[in-house]
């Protein structure tokens, strides 16, 4: 059995990659600490990886707000860089000596919004922006230690993750990807004989509703 350590573990996309691992010979190693308490995260980590090998990390976690930047509060603008930005780039730096040990692999779960400029999305992009080109820089340094590092772009995903916004994917079939999807992409990634670094996965319409709140 591998370990790896997911974080967004409860639903969507997170708990979609969990169960595929789990169903692949991997122990998924839960963290209780909350994303933004950098403090107890970095003790929990540390303390979990002193009676565990770790063979796989996947950031996955994320929250989105897309309106006027300057509607957006102070709290959130933080809350937003914790979670999708420093949470991620801090649990790399935590796990690396012990990926490093076992020759294993970092999947940062990323946003299509990493790879254009959309409206209302000015924060949400600098977030997810930031988690891939961190990923693909640290993959440069990590090549002679056989550390894998991949990104993951998911363009629009059926999730609770549009619960608080004021839209969401279309339900129609080919609008919209699955979080089931999303996962089966994480083991074919795994399992490649090589390293993909960055990948885009999209649905191959373009639907969005607008949701009364």
């Amino acid at each position: 059995m591998k370990n790896a350590i997911v974080t967004g573990y409860s639903s969507g996309i997170g708990e979609a990659i969990c169960k595929i691992l789990e169903e692949n010979d991997f122990t998924v190693l839960k963290l209780k600490t909350r994303l933004e308490d950098s403090l107890n995260l970095e003790k929990e980590v540390k303390q979990l990886l002193k009676n565990h090998d770790l063979e796989l990390l996947v950031n996955c976690a994320g929250l989105g707000v897309f309106k006027p930047h300057e509607e957006i509060s102070v709290e959130k603008i933080k809350e937003l860089i914790d979670v999708n930005l420093t949470a991620p780039i801090l649990l790399c730096n935590l796990c690396l000596r012990a990926l490093k040990k076992t020759k294993g692999h970092i999947i940062n779960i990323s946003s299509i919004e990493a790879t254009r400029h959309s409206k209302f999305s000015a924060l949400y992009t600098a977030t997810k922006a930031g988690l891939r080109n961190f990923s693909l820089s640290l993959f440069e340094e990590l090549r002679r230690s056989d550390v894998k590092v991949t990104n993951i772009n998911p363009d629009l995903t059926k999730t609770n993750f549009f619960d608080e916004l004021n839209f969401e994917p279309s339900s129609a079939k080919n609008a919209h990807l699955l979080p089931e999807e999303i996962a089966k992409a994480v083991i074919n990634i795994i399992k490649f004989d090589g390293v993909i670094t960055d990948i885009t996965l999209r649905p191959q319409r373009l639907e969005i509703k607008k949701v009364k709140k």
